[in-house]
């Protein structure tokens, strides 16, 4: 694990979760599993605290707790994982995804159990059928039937999944509610990888839940506190007939949907809406059967191809061969043929179509930095695999003196590589070939480490924004809430405007330029995380198919 990833783990932790459940995870990132005495000692905070931070990590599933490895009876260690914290980077991506699938529920489903790690369905759907009413107009109401199908959708989905029971509590509140396992008390080792429906069957299976009624608005009157109270004792006590059984949202599903927009996207900038949506109809016809880390889809015949596009895309079938044909003659190599039988066999090269965009993406970062003429040599470079000097001046017609100038620049960064052929054993330069070439993924990890420090950058430069002007931040907020208040109860304007004009024009002008900025900060991480995800994915699909 780099510096720079435990960096970045550590401001996600600390802006999600404040400054001592940081502490803890950043010393679990670096020195590995770890009992609780152990813990405590090196990071010189109190039993209480360390147990607390402990369990908010558990919680929302970024530490896994393991058995010592002293064997039984050894004392209970934690292991924190960096890819599990760096998911907390991509939550408003998952949040807008719900949205766009399945709507404001979806969106409100996904937040709530992002925001608190894992619930059970009952909780859920009476917190977001809560909060939908709430936004409603006054006399309407969101009923808890309508929140029950968008959840079960999601989970017929697979966006959402079973927690793994624990066989070792019985119940999942022993390792979330109540305080983890103290030094000398062996737990049963967890995987860190979320459980699959083959590993755990009822892992998609939605409980029959009795529930009806509709959402409450929340009382907002201070004489309603003690109803609330009581109201919450009574809704406590309730059963439903899920207890017990929690949820979680599935990432990996949720990133086999990034992977396949990506490929759709490229495709339809390269090749035209029409070609896009057939690989999408191809992508969507094989979610079920193929594997998260296969190289490739099932094969698909043409027949079943034309029978599944959408009513829309009314195309004929000599058309449709057409546009599979143009797909597997392509450079990029979206699509490949798998045989002859049902009018052709086709696949979408997975695996090769993230190799393909993350050379865009290198091909991209290389153009922005140095230009176009650095640009041709690394393509150059890419397709030609090894080049000496002289022959890259002649194949990139550029003077000999740029082009030598280029090479060098390039090669100081890391992007290129220099190799030396010698003829005689003693390595002689004059008697030494030496040619340049690019290696990709070495290249693409150096270029996710620089992604990395560069989103740590934003969110360093956004916590000194809001900590710098944290005094008119805070006026704003209760001018904001006095006047929802005003509102509320139907003030006259004239107190509204008096209201109003506890801000001056400077303050305003301020306001305005500090929330433009911090948007601006919030997009380039947002823009920075498509890039982390695409070569994340890249190498990840590489150590697959050498494993």
């Amino acid at each position: 694990m780099t510096a720079q990833e435990v960096r970045l783990c550590g401001l996600l932790l600390r802006e999600h979760f404040g400054e001592l459940v940081e502490k803890v995870g950043t010393h679990l990132l670096r020195s590995g599993a770890q009992n609780l005495r152990t813990v405590i000692h090196e990071t010189g905070i109190s039993l209480d605290l360390v147990k607390k931070s402990l369990c908010v990590l558990v919680q929302h599933g970024v530490c896994v707790f393991s058995a010592g490895r002293k064997g039984p009876g050894s004392p209970t260690e934690y292991l924190t994982s960096s890819d599990h914290i760096l998911r907390i980077l991509r939550y408003p991506r998952y949040i807008y995804t719900a949205k766009t699938l399945y709507g404001d529920t979806g969106e409100l489903i996904i937040e709530e159990l992002l925001q608190r790690g894992d619930m059970t369905m009952s909780s859920t759907v009476k917190t977001v059928a809560d909060r939908l009413t709430q936004n409603m107009e006054d006399g309407h109401s969101m009923d808890y039937s309508e929140v029950s199908s968008a959840f079960s959708k999601l989970v017929e989905t697979h966006f959402l999944q079973r927690c793994p029971p624990m066989a070792a509590a019985g119940k999942k509140e022993s390792t979330t509610s109540a305080t983890p396992a103290t030094p000398g008390t062996p737990a049963v080792p967890v995987s860190t990888a979320p459980p699959s429906a083959e590993s755990f069957p009822d892992c998609y299976r939605v409980p029959h839940v009795t529930l009806t009624g509709r959402g409450k608005r929340q009382l907002s009157s201070e004489d309603g506190e003690d109803q609330r109270n009581a109201k919450k004792a009574r809704m406590d006590t309730e059963t439903h007939g899920d207890e017990g059984i929690y949820w979680q949202v599935n990432f990996e599903r949720f990133h086999l949907h990034f992977r396949d927009q990506a490929i759709i996207s490229a495709v339809a900038n390269k090749l035209g809406q029409t070609s896009s949506e057939i690989v999408r109809t191809m992508l969507r016809m094989s979610e079920v059967t193929t594997s998260p880390t296969a190289a490739c889809t099932k094969p698909l015949s043409s027949n079943e191809i034309f029978r599944s596009l959408p009513n829309s895309y009314s195309i004929a079938r000599p058309i449709l061969d057409q546009y599979l044909t143009l797909l597997v003659d392509d450079p990029m190599e979206f699509v490949g043929k798998a045989g002859e039988s049902g009018g052709g066999m086709y696949v979408v090269n997975l695996h090769r179509a993230l190799a393909n965009l993350a050379r865009a993406t290198i091909e991209s970062v290389v153009q922005e930095r140095f230009g176009s003429r650095s640009a041709r040599i690394f393509r150059l470079l890419l397709r030609k695999r090894h080049l000496e000097q002289k022959q890259v001046e002649d194949f990139a017609m550029i003077p000999a003196k740029e082009a030598k100038d280029m090479l060098y620049t390039l090669l100081s960064e890391n992007l290129v590589q220099l190799q030396e052929i010698p003829k005689t054993p003693d390595y002689a330069p004059s008697r030494t070939f030496y040619l340049y070439t690019v290696n990709q993924l070495p290249t693409a990890r150096m270029l996710l480490q620089n992604c990395y420090k560069t989103v740590a950058n934003l969110i360093e430069r956004r916590l000194f924004e809001t900590k710098d002007n944290k005094r008119l931040l805070e006026k704003s907020q209760r001018i904001e809430a006095i006047l929802a208040s005003l509102q509320a109860s139907g003030a006259e304007p004239e107190q509204l405007t008096e209201v109003e004009e506890m801000i001056t024009a400077s303050e305003k002008q301020q306001l305005a330029s500090l929330r433009l900025h911090i948007n601006k900060l919030d997009s380039a991480e947002n823009q920075v995380d498509e890039t982390i995800f695409l070569l994340e994915s890249y190498v990840n699909s590489t150590a697959t198919a050498a494993s």
